[in-house]
């Protein structure tokens, strides 16, 4: 860890084997555990804790201030898990007083230029493609995948093991085990390929295309949908999991994709 061309705050918590490269500037009140790369031209700013095995490549920055003109200088912090990879000029805003933080789960994925506002909490195994921004407040679960240049209005909340595609504006909940994609964001798919690859069977994913073929492809609204499947669909783990994210939802969940005919 001692690299004289770094500067690293006298209180700030950083575990023996770390590396840090030249040029890095680490502030007072940061903990970074064992195993951490740190590349040069990373600044790591007050209130981050990053766990275990993590890679930071140049130029980005970790726990800088809310840009978000309610932060009135109250103490909050970044967590960041074990084994999360963060490239280049990645930044990462702390929490404002509404949750106090922002979470990154473990090995997650953040590739270049990607932005998260305050207060978001991501969980594990979730990759965000090149250019993602993250307004504030955004909730995303395990195993998500934002593809690349996409852009998430604050409050959104994105469910387990769901695609998005690159681009895509997403004001909306996106329900777990769906792919979303094209303008406005919708419904198009069920992510059987992502599914399959982290060991779900034929029959949950069958299952599960059951639901949303109920939800999107019959022609009833969401409450509808969600009325017919309680009542008729057995209950499974899945089912479950995409019925009560539903009913949590806060900002309403994407549409059923429409064709631009049946729009006119």
């Amino acid at each position: 860890m001692n690299q004289p061309l770094a500067y690293v705050h006298p209180q700030a918590k950083i575990a023996p084997n770390v590396v840090i490269e030249p040029f890095v500037n680490i502030e007072k009140n940061v903990i970074i555990d064992e195993g951490t790369w740190i590349g040069s031209n990373v600044t790591i700013m007050e209130g981050a804790r990053i766990g275990k095995n993590c890679k930071i490549f140049p130029g980005a920055v970790i726990s800088a201030i809310p840009q978000d003109l309610k932060f009135d200088g109250e103490e909050t912090i970044v967590k960041i898990g074990s084994n999360t990879t963060i490239r280049e000029y990645v930044t990462i805003n702390r929490g404002t007083k509404a949750s106090a933080e922002t979470v990154i789960g473990n090995n997650c994925l953040l590739m270049a230029y990607v932005h998260i506002a305050h207060d978001c909490i991501l969980g594990n195994h979730v990759i965000l493609a090149n250019a993602c921004n993250l307004a504030g407040h955004i909730e995303i679960d395990d195993w998500a995948i934002v593809g690349g240049l996409s852009a998430v209005h604050q409050f959104v909340h994105i469910g387990s093991h769901t695609m998005i595609s690159g681009g895509s504006l997403v004001r909306k909940d996106v329900p777990p085990y769906s792919k979303a994609g094209r303008e406005p964001v919708a419904f198009v798919g069920v992510n059987s390929i992502g599914l399959r690859r982290r060991g779900f069977t034929n029959d949950q994913i069958n299952d599960i295309q059951q639901v949303y073929r109920e939800l999107y492809l019959k022609g009833r609204n969401i409450t509808q949908a969600v009325n017919f499947i309680e009542a008729s669909m057995p209950a499974t783990p899945e089912r479950d999991d995409i019925l009560s994210f539903i009913n949590r939802s806060q900002r309403g969940v994407m549409k059923g994709y429409t064709r631009m005919k049946d729009r006119v």
